[in-house]
């Protein structure tokens, strides 16, 4: 007995029109003040990657059915889990917070657009040397992946 059915489905849980074939992604521009000058290239080919291995859409340049674009809003260094020791505060981790603004463009299907901003954060140690962890692209991935996963969530998974 043949199997037959309608809509789409995948094992990433995509809820993709059928008639959505394309989608592009613009450079994410890093307005935050203090990010690194890699981050912003960086994450868009992340970005795009993603799209690609978890969907059958073909990455076009620009005018994709899916579109997104947006910017790197803050890059924040803060401390974290205060410690007292011998009278002095200090911080017993020190976090740092990525913030991206998207807009998302379903050219198929407006009601689905949307425009917000995404956040996520990873703790360090507060030994570790601040520089070090801004110009290391692994742990600037580890908070980004995360983002990028929750714009992915939000535009064609549907959740």
């Amino acid at each position: 007995m043949p199997l037959a059915g309608c809509g789409v489905y995948s094992f990433t849980g995509t809820n993709i029109d059928p008639s959505v074939k394309t989608f592009s992604v613009g450079t994410l521009q890093n307005n935050a003040a203090n990010g690194p000058s890699f981050l912003s290239q960086r994450l868009t080919e992340d970005f795009k990657d993603y799209f690609q291995r978890n969907t059958t859409l073909k990455l076009v340049p620009r005018d994709g059915d899916l579109q997104f674009e947006g910017q790197i809003v803050a890059y924040d260094f803060a401390p974290a889990a205060i410690q007292s020791t011998d009278g002095q505060d200090r911080a017993g981790i020190n976090r740092l917070t990525i913030q991206i603004r998207v807009k998302f463009t379903n050219t198929k299907d407006p009601k689905q657009d949307f425009e917000q901003t995404f956040q996520s954060n990873a703790d360090f140690t507060a030994t570790e040397n601040v520089t070090n962890i801004v110009n290391d692209p692994t742990a600037n991935r580890r908070i980004t992946d995360r983002i990028i996963t929750d714009v992915f969530n939000k535009s064609v998974a549907n959740w």
